[in-house]
C-alpha cells in the first residue's frame, strides 16, 4: 500500500514538473519579442520592420519591439541575433547585405550565416532602377549600352559605397552588357544625386522609392528596372532583363532566428509574418515603401537566399571587389 502510494506520489510530481514546460510552449509567446534591426532608423529596412511589426503582433498575440542595432553593414546586430537564447523572443529582420553579400565581402564575420541561423519568412523584396541624366544620349536600356560600348572608359557609374548592392548591381550590368565603366563610389546614392542631375555621373542604379522621385519631378531619366518583369510600383519601366536575359538585382529582405530554434515556433512566426505580408493594409505601406511582398515557407526563404548569395559571391570574385 505504501509502495503504491509512493508511486502515485511520484508520477504526479513528474507531472507537475513537466507542466511549466509544456505550458511555456503552449504560451508561445508569453512576452514582448524583440525584432533586431540591423540598420539604423528610419531606412528601408527600419521602416519596413515597424510596418510589420504591428500586424504580425496581432497574429502572434504579443508585442514585436523594434531594436535598431546599426553598425558594420549590419553585422553587428546579426551577430547579436545570432547569439540570442533560441527561444523565439529575439528575431533579425536581415537583408541582401547581410546574409548574400556580407559573407563574401567579409570572411571574417563573427557568425556563419547558415550555420548560426534559423531561417523563418521571406518578406518582401525592393528593386532598382537605372538612372541617368536628361543630357545622356541614351533613352532606352540598349541604347545606352551601345554608347558605352562606342565610348570604352569614358563613362562612370556612381555607387553608395564600396561593397554595396548599388555596386554590385552596375558590376553585375556590365559583366553582361560586356561593357566598361569606371566606378566612382559616394558615401550613399543621396550624395550622387547631384552629380548625376548635372551629369558629371553617366549611370546609377538606385533603389525605386528613392530614385523614382527625381524622375517624375523630371530632374533624371529612368531606362529600366532591375526586377525580372515589370514592377507593379513602376509599371511604366520596362525591366532591363528583356535586353539582358536574367538580369536580376533587388534587395530582399527577410525574417531570422537564431539556429536550433523549436520547429514550432519557427512554424508559428512564419504564419504570422505570411498573413501580415498578405494584409491589404500591410501592402499598401509597402508599396509606399517600394517593397514588393513576398512570403513562402522557410524552405523556399533558403533556397533563394542561397541562389542569391552564389550570384554575388561570383560577381565579387570576378569583379575583385572589396569592402575597402
Amino acid at each position: 500500500m505504501k509502495r503504491t502510494h509512493f508511486l502515485r506520489a511520484g508520477a504526479l510530481a513528474l507531472c507537475a514538473a513537466a507542466l511549466p514546460a509544456a505550458f511555456a510552449q503552449q504560451a508561445y509567446p508569453a512576452k514582448p519579442i524583440r525584432l533586431v534591426v540591423p540598420f539604423p532608423a528610419g531606412g528601408a529596412t527600419d521602416l519596413l520592420a515597424r510596418t510589420l511589426s504591428q500586424k504580425m503582433g496581432e497574429k502572434l498575440g504579443s508585442t514585436l519591439v523594434i531594436d535598431n542595432k546599426p553598425g558594420a553593414g549590419g553585422a553587428i546586430g546579426s551577430d547579436l541575433a545570432a547569439k540570442a537564447p533560441a527561444d523565439g523572443y529575439t528575431l533579425l529582420l536581415a537583408t541582401t547585405s547581410t546574409h548574400s553579400i556580407g559573407p563574401a565581402i567579409n570572411p571574417k564575420l563573427p557568425y556563419d550565416t547558415v550555420r548560426d541561423f534559423a531561417p523563418i519568412a521571406h518578406v518582401g523584396d525592393a528593386p532598382s532602377i537605372m538612372l541617368v541624366p536628361n543630357s545622356s544620349p541614351a533613352k532606352t536600356v540598349r541604347e545606352w549600352i551601345d554608347y558605352a560600348k562606342k565610348n570604352p572608359g569614358k563613362l562612370n557609374y556612381a555607387s553608395s559605397g564600396n561593397g554595396t548592392i548599388v555596386q554590385l548591381t552596375a558590376e553585375l550590368f556590365k559583366s553582361q552588357a560586356g561593357v566598361f565603366v569606371t566606378h566612382i563610389p559616394y558615401k550613399g546614392t543621396a550624395l550622387a544625386i547631384p552629380d548625376l542631375i548635372s551629369g558629371k555621373v553617366d549611370v546609377l542604379f538606385d533603389s525605386l522609392p528613392t530614385g523614382m522621385p527625381h524622375v517624375r519631378d523630371g530632374r533624371l531619366r529612368a531606362l529600366g528596372v532591375t526586377s525580372l518583369k515589370r514592377s507593379p510600383l513602376a509599371p511604366e519601366l520596362p525591366a532591363i532583363a528583356d535586353v539582358l536575359p536574367g538580369f536580376e538585382s533587388s534587395t530582399w529582405f527577410g525574417l531570422y532566428g537564431p539556429k536550433d530554434l523549436p520547429a514550432d515556433i519557427v512554424a508559428k512566426i512564419n504564419a504570422a509574418a505570411n498573413e501580415a505580408v498578405r494584409d491589404p493594409e500591410v501592402r499598401d505601406k509597402l508599396s509606399k515603401l517600394g517593397i514588393t511582398p513576398a512570403g513562402g515557407t522557410p524552405a523556399q526563404f533558403t533556397a533563394m537566399v542561397a541562389q542569391d548569395a552564389a550570384k554575388w559571391k561570383k560577381i565579387i570574385i570576378d569583379r575583385k571587389i572589396t569592402s575597402d
